[in-house]
């Protein structure tokens, strides 16, 4: 007896339905905060949630790549060859040289062509289903599949469950059940999904020639983790972290790969914002500050001895890391609207003030009842201040030490004045009073 739990069929996709949802909304909103930190004006598409900058630019992780240029056979691929390219390819390991996102629909990288999501759909994918592998990271190709044109390769255990589909169903009769799938619980997959397509069906090729047309997204060579990492990066930022310098915009990996872990982290608030310190050096050699904003370098001071601090808080990564392509999807302009972010400062000679904040609507007209009949608000009159008023504190205090004082020289005058009297009385001239209690004991006889 085989039975259906259309049930946890159903529960499965709902929980899948929601976690993208959830992902979506709280990716959009990461990338948006992160833009607004280095752009003033956003284009926000209300349709599909697409953000981009007043120029259009992308960055370039997630731009078009440069084609390559492999010679390719024109013969079919035979079971020989596919089989060695099973031999050598699966298993290897390289370097993710763009993000790899999550997701059972991936990237297709057209050979010798270009890739496909590029630009905003691209980061569309990233902010939706999270990220698999950052570039830099170490990759391994897991499985390859085979199809009539194109070769699809599963990056760190690819992006679908084992058994997805066999670990819905239960054998067994009555109500004794037993699932297929036997086993603990298993994570949520975290594999990525690479496609590579050929005109014409799959050619005879070597492995390679396959590594070759993949290099734009993955690269086989031996490296180093921080040559793997600086590999992805543009020529000035590259040189900077093999140099071990801090620029103000690079992100903590940058700074980790540039100047190792730090001595000390402090955490402090200035105004609103909250930041971390990461101090490196100590004195008296150069000591370097290093502020960081969320995942951002946003302040470095560097402090030598004998010298005045040198302050860095100008953005120099920003423009290194974006390009000006054009974004692969179209922003409709109907559905399109520009924003400024911050504060808007307003030229008084030739704007007009911003209109007092209400709560009516546009065009909307208060009834009488409710109209100010005093007309504008009027300045506010302060009372006037009566002579016997101390609106000074240090006064008020000063004349009550004055009074407490003149009543303390009363005091002593009075107990001067008693002492005198007492000393005028008979039995007590030429004495000092005697302090002594009086004695209670019998006094002896005296002999005759």
């Amino acid at each position: 007896m085989i039975r259906y739990p259309f049930t946890f069929v159903n529960l499965s996709v709902l929980a899948r339905v929601l976690s993208a949802t959830c992902s979506s909304v709280c990716g959009v909103a990461l990338a948006a905060a992160a833009m607004g930190a280095g752009a003033q004006v956003l284009t926000i598409d209300t349709h599909t949630g697409n953000a981009t900058t007043a120029n259009g630019a992308v960055d370039r992780r997630y731009a078009q790549i440069t084609p390559t240029n492999v010679e390719l056979a024109k013969t079919g691929l035979d079971t020989k060859t596919r089989l060695e390219l099973i031999r050598v390819l699966q298993s290897e390991q390289g370097f993710a040289m763009r993000p790899f996102p999550r997701g059972r629909k991936g990237l297709t990288l057209e050979a010798n062509g270009k890739l496909n999501p590029a630009g905003e759909g691209y980061l569309d994918m990233v902010t939706q289903y999270g990220l698999s592998a950052k570039p830099g990271d170490a990759v391994v190709l897991t499985d390859i599949k085979f199809d009539k044109n194109k070769l699809v390769f599963m990056l760190n255990g690819g992006p679908d469950l084992k058994h997805r589909f066999l670990r819905h169903i239960q054998l067994g009769t009555g109500t004794q059940m037993t699932p297929m799938v036997q086993g603990g619980e298993e994570g949520e997959p975290t594999g990525a999904r690479l496609t590579l397509e050929f005109k014409g069906g799959v050619p005879s090729m070597t492995a390679a020639q396959v590594k070759l047309l993949l290099s734009p997204l993955i690269s086989f060579d031996v490296k180093t983790p921080i040559q793997a990492y600086t590999d992805t990066l543009p020529p000035k930022l590259k040189e900077a972290i093999l140099k071990h310098d801090v620029w103000v915009g690079m992100s903590t990996d940058m700074v980790l790969f540039a100047k190792g872990q730090p001595q000390r982290k402090v955490r402090e608030v200035e105004g609103q914002m909250p930041f971390e310190e990461w101090i490196y050096g100590q004195a008296p050699q150069p000591v370097e500050f290093v502020r960081i904003n969320g995942n951002r370098v946003i302040r470095v001071e560097v402090a030598k001895v004998g010298e005045a601090p040198q302050v860095f808080d100008q953005d120099m990564v920003e423009g290194l890391m974006r390009t000006d392509g054009t974004p692969a999807v179209a922003v409709a302009e109907q559905r399109t609207r520009t924003v400024k972010m911050g504060d808007v400062d307003k030229d008084p000679n030739r704007e007009a003030p911003a209109p007092p904040p209400t709560l009516t609507g546009p065009g909307e007209q208060l009834p009488d009842t409710a109209k100010n009949p005093a007309g504008q608000m009027k300045p506010v009159q302060f009372p006037k201040q009566k002579p016997d008023d101390y609106p000074d504190v240090a006064a008020a205090r000063r004349a009550d030490q004055a009074k407490g004082g003149e009543t303390a020289d009363k005091d002593k005058s009075g107990t001067a004045a008693d002492a005198a009297k007492d000393a005028g009385k008979p039995g007590t001239s030429g004495s000092a009073p005697s302090l002594e209690p009086p004695s209670t004991e019998p006094s002896a006889p005296q002999p005759q």
